[in-house]
């Protein structure tokens, strides 16, 4: 049986490319209309110590998130047939994939159960999906050796 091999490099520039991925998308990008459709006051700043737990939060799930990604992508590589397809194939089926089975049900669903807006979803989700392929990319790209 094959072991499984994790770049922990490439997981930690995964997690770094993520993070700022997020801070890009939620602040000078879509934070204004997100924090709206979230129903935060836009006029009150929160707290120091808020913004240091969610970043040190955000870090901690982009750690798992490229680590447990980086294992499934992985797992599919010892299938024959996906050996035979190019990095750039194989990177964005497993971020499409992953987003279509696990992401989008979730911001389905909240869109649906919590009355979250669709102006939200689609914020949330495309962020989903790109953070996938980014993610992807760079475990594809530097696999371990």
């Amino acid at each position: 049986m094959e072991q499984i091999k994790i770049n922990f490099v490439a997981v930690g520039i995964a997690v770094v490319a993520n993070f700022i991925l997020g801070f890009l998308w939620y602040t000078p990008l879509f934070g204004k209309v997100w924090g709206r459709e979230m129903g935060f006051d836009m006029n009150k700043k929160p707290p120091a110590s808020a913004l240091a737990k969610g970043m040190i939060f955000m870090v901690i799930g982009n750690f798992f998130f490229a680590f447990v990604f980086a294992h499934n992508i992985a797992a599919w590589n010892f299938v024959p047939d996906m050996k035979n397809m190019s990095l750039t194939t194989n990177a964005t089926m497993a971020a499409f994939f992953t987003w279509l089975g696990f992401y989008f049900p979730g911001d389905l669903g909240s869109t649906a159960w919590e009355g979250k807006s669709w102006k939200l979803f689609f914020i949330n989700t495309v962020y989903h999906l790109l953070s996938l392929l980014l993610v992807a990319m760079i475990l594809v790209y530097m696999p371990a050796k």
